[in-house]
């Protein structure tokens, strides 16, 4: 015997044939959402084969949302139907999980629903995460490593250099409370020799023989210069400054 009052099964056939007669009239009356026209036809295009997507983004866009209508529109269709035909086979409003009766507040609010509000799909979030979040971790976006001696390339190697092409921060706006240069904007302004060995490398020079050595007058040949590495330009294997 069925948990609910022949009033309340009146009311719910009512909602579920209403919603009945509303999806089916939107997937008949307009064609499917328009799919059931050429693309060809909606853009003017004698042949959509030789366009690249983007091309028809705005056509492509739209196709797409009317496939996910119609197949959300479809999915309800279906729920409803089986749900009328367990009224008329007299089982309607039990849980297909744990086979207890569905409350009616529940019914009332999702009439098509065959699941009871503890055992719905739906509220089961999946905590699984994509396998290239492990070669990915830690994420740039929360991490600055150095304390704890990372010495891969972390988040905080990956905002010094889009830094140092400059910001939109004030010193006022900096952590610090004794910034008063822009100069001093930066976190912690990386020391590493990126992309040579030697900070040498850094500012000599040579032609495409490997003769003409030359150098040129960069921080890293004035932090060297004041570090006393070299006594005067001489000593740089390639004779006088040349620039």
């Amino acid at each position: 015997m069925s948990h609910l009052s022949a009033q309340q099964l009146s009311e719910l056939k009512a909602q579920l044939n209403h919603s009945l007669h509303d999806i089916q009239h939107r997937l008949t009356d307009n064609e499917h959402y328009g799919l059931e026209d050429s693309l060809r036809d909606t853009t003017n295009e004698l042949s959509t084969v030789d366009n690249h997507p983007a091309d028809l983004a705005t056509e492509v866009y739209e196709r797409g949302k009317d496939l996910a209508l119609i197949e959300h529109n479809e999915l309800q269709l279906t729920r409803i139907e089986a749900a009328l035909r367990k009224m008329d086979e007299g089982n309607y409003g039990i849980c297909a999980t744990c086979g207890e009766p569905i409350s009616y507040e529940r019914l009332n609010a999702i009439p098509e629903t065959a699941y009871c509000k503890e055992h719905s799909p739906q509220t089961f979030h999946s905590v699984s995460r994509p396998v290239e979040e492990e070669f990915l971790t830690p994420p740039f976006g929360r991490s600055s490593l150095d304390e704890h001696e990372y010495s891969g390339f972390d988040g905080e190697d990956a905002w010094q250099i889009v830094e140092s092409f400059g910001s939109s921060n004030t010193p006022a706006m900096a952590e610090g409370s004794d910034i008063s240069d822009y100069n001093d904007m930066e976190i912690e302004a990386s020391s590493e020799l990126d992309g040579f060995v030697e900070p040498l490398e850094s500012f000599i020079a040579t032609d495409i023989y490997g003769q003409n050595v030359s150098f040129f007058r960069s921080k890293r040949w004035k932090q060297a210069m004041d570090d006393g590495d070299y006594v005067n330009d001489d000593q740089l294997e390639g004779g006088p400054n040349k620039y």
